[in-house]
């Protein structure tokens, strides 16, 4: 049993129910938009009471944010574990940069809706919490990279961003149809272009 923000308990019934409306919104907002989709809408792709709802999400921005913070979580989660602990900040950068594109691939008309979608002044601030976020996980690899004498002393922001950069940009261009390989193929791919790039090689083996 949860505890929503406003001190609603869910039960495991509850949370099911509130995950299929979230599911619901991203089909939804991929296929239309978030604003030509309406509550109503929501509730019938979900097979959910509209009145149920609103025990839920006050409003369709409520869900929105859940939406995309539930989708922040299991990111980071599918990263972290895709990372040997062991292993050194280099090989740790390129497992999750695997792990980010294979999860990109299983979800990709989120981050389609995401990517293209024009945001207003609140939405955008929640989308920006993301790549905030996304950005120090990055950059604190990239840190212990340096520090082990893995990459270069360059600038970490600018290669922290270049990583980020490398994911969105062949992600982009294999949901477009524009890349004919395989998510994991993709995956493996960047992974080595990430590597490359940060130490300075052309290898992509």
């Amino acid at each position: 049993m949860t505890t929503t923000p406003a001190g609603r308990r869910h039960t495991s019934q509850g949370e099911e129910r509130k995950q299929q409306l979230v599911d619901a919104a991203v089909a939804l907002f991929a296929e239309r938009g978030y604003a030509a989709t309406r509550i109503a809408d929501i509730c019938e792709r979900a097979g959910v009471a509209k009145g149920l709802y609103y025990w839920y999400f006050p409003t369709k921005h409520d869900l929105f944010v859940e939406l995309v913070r539930t989708m922040r979580r299991r990111f980071r989660q599918a990263q972290a574990a895709a990372m040997d602990p062991d292993a050194d900040p280099l090989t740790r950068l390129r497992q999750g940069t695997e792990a980010s594109v294979r999860f990109i691939g299983e979800h990709a008309a989120y981050f389609s809706f995401v990517e293209v979608e024009p945001t207003d002044g609140d939405r955008a601030a929640v989308l920006r919490e993301g790549s905030e976020v996304y950005l120090r996980d990055v950059r604190a690899l990239v840190d212990e990279a340096r520090r082990d004498g893995l990459v270069p002393d360059a600038d970490p922001t600018l290669m922290s961003i270049g990583v980020m950069g490398s994911v969105s940009s062949f992600t982009n261009a294999w949901r477009n149809g524009s890349l004919d390989v395989s998510a994991d193929e993709l995956a493996a791919f960047v992974g080595r272009w990430v590597e490359a790039a940060l130490t300075g090689t052309t290898a992509l083996r």
